[in-house]
């Protein structure tokens, strides 16, 4: 063999030193990272980033996934080359033959397979890119250099076989080896050498560019997977309010180790941006661009971070700022989130940031301002005197909640105020005195749960907000919810763990879906077809999916899904704070998602949240569609209990 050993020590020996140096910048930047304290999971990384579960479902996914899985076999075949290549004496021809002869021939299909898929890939980004920035030199290079690697392990063990020093001959390697059967010594030794070298050398420079590119995530994506969120739906971590602190992320270290992991771990595969309601409305938020965004705002100011000599701001408008509108156009929605295959969390971010814009700027949308000051003086959005609570049910007798009713009936501040939602407060009471259910409200003392305050980044509001409730709560022992918000619901159910109260609280459609199937109501029965609009605080964020087309096909109503449904549904656009903002970017959300349910040409359209009603109404009365009406699914099994 005509390999120069030594000076593959040499090459060798550079490629790992540089490598090593490029991963501790790397992972050196991530941990300046504020501490996030959350434990990994094997079962997680090996279900979902070693089983590519959420890859699969997506477009063009099986492709990656087996590309992946290759990867991992052909780990063992590189491993096997550098020792090698250090010493030689250490080799694959150790092993038994039958052993050695299995191994290279599985070797050869795995390389086969993962030419077939660089092809596709290829095909992919120049005829179908995801987005057109895909189409990029970075990806066709990877993609170069891994095709590149294959060829030349042919070649390699081709020659090896002619030679005569592989113990075995295998399928494709086998090929390449006839070919040189009429060569001479001389020339398959020189063919061998090149070879080997050329897949060395493409191997280690392969190694070394993943740190630069956006194929990092082939090294962080295992680990960001192992430490992601073990549950849903991700709650914001509370801030200590103390003299001197600061609060949100306006620095890029100002955000979690884990938060810069995400930054890193980005394939840029696109589906965050192809599921995320802004972005297909035009708006500035792009989820991938954030987080690339971000990434780039950590890299450039690297080590500046720690001594203060920061060159890019966060916040703001430089190719390595994230802009304001780009902040403010999130709905929080998590439609990026549950699309992204590594569990990048896009949401936490944002509202990070609005709690730097909010609490230590005091920089946001003009129209923002009003509604903190109605949340925090008179705990509603609208401002209205805490004494109009209960006219909704002033000619109703509903008992106040006490130690002998089992559920609170939490009407939320839409319920209460909203005239369009007072009629749905009305028709689960109806509802639930028809099944006999123990409740109570709080009336008057009934105060707002802070949801909207939380999502737009004003954690010192929410915070008392929440105090003021929980206790309320305790003060009433209060255990049992029932609401017909999902934003109330999520956030009494999940946020107030953080203040010390573990409630049970049901949304009014797992409610109705259940006294339907327990038999304790009695519904005409009616043979509309009607379609059902997700709500994504209760669906993506709780995964309460089944409940409301339970209770729509207990009516005997066809339910029709748009194309968009259940995880993939499209937020209403008044998400994440958004209900009381103007939109004044791109086009209006709400009026795409009417189109989106009118393509299916129902008879009426259903939702389960009242943010989701204000908004689809809005909505058709803009497309000039105000014949289909839109119900809740309390209406719509109020208005079919038989007397």
């Amino acid at each position: 063999m005509i390999i120069n050993h030594t000076l593959f020590y040499i090459v060798f020996a550079a490629a790992m030193l540089f490598f090593a140096y490029s991963c501790y910048v790397k992972f050196g930047l991530v941990a300046l990272g504020k501490p996030d304290n959350r434990g990994g999971s094997l079962k997680n990384m090996f279900r979902d980033a070693i089983g590519q579960t959420r890859v699969i479902r997506g477009p063009f996914g099986i492709n990656h996934a087996m590309l992946f899985w290759s990867f991992l076999i052909l780990v063992i075949l590189n491993a096997e080359f550098l020792i090698n290549g250090l010493i030689p004496a250490l080799s694959f021809g150790l092993l038994p033959s039958w052993l050695y002869a299995l191994l290279m021939n599985i070797f050869d299909m795995v390389s086969v397979l993962v030419l077939i898929t660089v092809a596709f890939a290829m095909a992919r980004k120049l005829f179908f890119p995801p987005y057109p920035e895909a189409r990029s030199f970075e990806a066709f290079a990877i993609l170069g250099m891994i095709g590149t690697l294959m060829i030349a392990f042919f070649f390699m063990h081709g020659a090896e076989i002619a030679m005569g020093h592989a113990k075995s001959a295998s399928i494709v390697s086998g090929i390449i080896a006839n070919g040189l059967a009429g060569a001479s010594p001389e020339y398959m030794e020189s063919f061998y050498a090149y070879s080997w070298w050329v897949h060395a050398v493409v191997l280690l420079v392969f190694m070394n560019y993943l740190p630069y590119s956006k194929h990092m995530h082939v090294i962080t994506a295992l680990p960001n997977v192992y430490f992601r969120a073990k549950s849903k739906p991700i709650i914001p971590k509370r801030e200590k309010f103390e003299d001197g602190n600061t609060y949100g992320a306006g620095k890029a270290d100002e955000f979690s180790w884990k938060d810069l992991l995400d930054s890193f771990t980005c394939t840029e595969c696109g589906r965050c941006q192809d599921n995320c309601p802004a972005n297909l409305t035009d708006k500035p938020l792009n989820p991938r661009t954030l987080i690339h965004t971000i990434k780039d705002n950590l890299n450039a100011n690297g080590k500046g971070l720690k001594t203060g000599d920061i060159k890019e701001p966060l916040i703001g408008n430089s190719d390595y700022s994230v802009a304001k509108d780009t902040i403010w156009s999130c709905l929080t929605c998590a439609a990026c989130m549950t699309a992204c295959p590594v569990f990048i969390e896009h949401a936490p971010k944002i509202i990070k940031m609005r709690r730097k814009l909010v609490e230590m700027d005091a920089d946001f949308p003009e129209e923002l301002l009003n509604l903190f000051e109605n949340l925090e003086q008179r705990s509603n959005p609208w401002g209205i005197a805490p004494s109009d609570r209960t006219k909704w049910c002033s000619l109703l007798d509903l008992k106040e909640y006490s130690d002998d009713t089992e559920y609170l009936f939490y009407v939320g501040c839409a319920g209460s105020f909203d005239s369009r939602s007072k009629q749905i407060s009305l028709a689960l009471t109806q509802i639930m005195d028809a099944a006999g259910i123990s409740y109570g409200i709080l009336g008057k003392d009934e105060l707002c749960c802070g949801d909207s305050a939380r999502r737009l980044g004003n954690e010192y509001l929410f915070e008392q907000m929440a105090n003021q409730n929980v206790e309320l709560f305790k003060s009433k022992g209060v255990r049992k919810i029932i609401t017909q918000c999902p934003h109330c619901f999520t956030t009494l159910k999940n946020d107030y763990k953080q203040f010390g109260i573990e409630l049970e609280v049901i949304h009014h459609s797992e409610l109705i879906s259940k006294l339907i199937k327990d038999g304790r109501l009695r519904l005409n029965q009616t043979d509309e077809k009607i379609v059902f609009h997700d709500s994504c605080y209760l669906g993506r964020h709780n995964d309460v999916y089944d409940a409301p087309r339970d209770v729509i096909t207990g009516t005997g109503a066809t339910v029709l899904e748009m194309e968009r449904n259940h995880d993939k549904s499209f937020c209403c656009g008044a998400g994440g704070g958004r209900m009381w903002m103007e939109e004044d970017l791109g086009t209006r959300i709400n009026v795409d998602r009417v189109n989106q349910a009118l393509e299916t040409s129902p008879d009426s359209i259903c939702v389960s949240c009242p943010y989701c009603m204000t908004m689809f109404e809005d909505g058709l009365k803009d497309v000039g569609k105000e014949d289909i009406r839109v119900h809740d699914i309390a209406e719509l099994t109020a208005m079919r209990l038989t007397k």
